[in-house]
């Protein structure tokens, strides 16, 4: 993640560059108006390809529908993902597009690809950990807690970020005298203020990937397309707890995202959800 979108960014490009790549993706429209659907719309209202954990959940999707504050926030987010070009992102990264073994990691399913927001790929991932975090206390039983497991996820969570902090930030500065046109070194080479310009950045980005993923929670949750984690709970009652908990998550994670400083922060609200 932090290759792909530090290197077709405009910390990165030039505008010249930048612009011919965004034209080249532009016509993946329609799994972008997909997402558009999926994501920030169909979870909002009455529709047909919405489902939930029935009848545990129909105050809880009800709820959604009509909470304007959280309805003002995700249109927000759908703004940017709709209009702007940021880098190339993968547009659909979640866990199950990560196939890992002990000596690679690939990435699968690049069909959603286009020019937009870095925090959507980012969010995307994150959110599907936190969808994991909270569905184990539906798989735990005598002879396994899942607390290790639980442990494991959440140490994942914070070290994806800080991790994906410090390979960015350090692309940045290996490139800080290059050809990028979003902070032109004659005007940003001062120590102190790129230091004020990478914070400020990066502190933006954390908002945005909790948005995102936090809208991607949402509808696993309510909307068409569900995650295994959660799909996998044979007793209804029990998977609509666990994925309560996730929601109110997701809500939270919408609503008051530009509230929380660094990642800590949000891993400590994560537990602080878990009951």
């Amino acid at each position: 993640m932090a290759r792909t979108l530090f290197h077709t960014s405009l910390i990165y490009r030039t505008t010249t560059e930048h612009k011919r790549d965004v034209a080249e993706f532009c016509g993946n429209v329609e799994l972008c108006r997909l997402t558009e659907q999926v994501v920030f719309s169909d979870p909002y209202k009455l529709s047909q390809y919405n489902r939930w954990t029935s009848p545990y959940l129909d105050q809880d999707a009800e709820a959604i529908r009509d909470d304007n504050t959280l309805k003002l926030e995700v249109a927000g987010l759908k703004s940017m993902f709709c209009e702007r070009a940021q880098a190339l992102i993968h547009g659909d990264l979640h866990t199950g597009s990560v196939m890992v073994t002990q000596d690679s990691t690939q990435v699968i399913d690049p069909e959603f690809a286009f020019y937009g927001p870095m925090g959507f790929d980012i969010g995307a991932f994150i959110g599907n950990l936190i969808l994991a975090f909270y569905a184990q206390d539906g798989h735990a039983n005598q002879a396994n807690s899942r607390k290790k497991y639980k442990e494991w996820i959440l140490k994942t969570i914070e070290e994806t970020w800080v991790l994906f902090y410090k390979k960015f930030t350090a692309l940045w500065d290996e490139h800080k005298n290059g050809h990028g046109e979003a902070y032109l070194p004659e005007i940003y080479n001062n120590p102190e203020l790129q230091l004020l310009v990478q914070k400020k950045f990066m502190t933006d980005l954390l908002h945005d990937t909790l948005g995102f993923g936090a809208a991607k929670m949402i509808r696993r949750i309510v909307g068409v397309a569900h995650v295994e984690d959660f799909e996998s709970i044979a007793d209804a009652a029990k998977r609509a707890k666990c994925e309560r908990q996730a929601l109110e998550m997701a809500k939270l994670l919408v609503k008051e995202r530009r509230k929380f400083q660094s990642i800590s922060e949000v891993v400590m609200a994560i537990v602080m959800r878990n009951f």
